[in-house]
């Protein structure tokens, strides 16, 4: 039988874990959007990075000049993605920061 410090112990990892996968949901649900270029490029990443739409100006689309268009694709993507990854660790950190793990808190951290 297990004593009252496991049993509480047991009962926090059970609601980190509920809150863990609730967060999880929540960043697989949400859209984080980043520009460049002045808004003429956006990029769309789910909270957990996955890159679900890219937006292009057609005004910025210059046969002559598609290395820019290039760089501004990168840099909308790379600035959503980096945005999802803030999230991410906003809301996981969230799920997990409020148990009290004794020792097994550096082992989840």
């Amino acid at each position: 039988m297990a004593n009252p410090q496991q049993m509480k112990m047991l009962r926090q990892l059970q609601k980190m874990q509920a809150d863990m996968a609730a967060a999880q949901e929540e960043l697989a649900a949400a859209r984080v959007e980043a520009t460049a270029g002045g808004g003429v490029v956006s990029a769309t990443v789910t909270g957990q990075g996955d890159l679900v739409e890219v937006r292009i100006d057609p005004a910025v689309v210059d046969p002559a000049d598609v290395e820019m268009l290039q760089d501004l694709v990168v840099a909308a993507v790379g600035e959503a993605t980096r945005n999802a990854k803030a999230l991410q660790e906003q809301r996981m950190g969230a799920a997990a920061g409020g148990a009290d793990l004794g020792g097994l808190g550096g082992l989840l951290g």
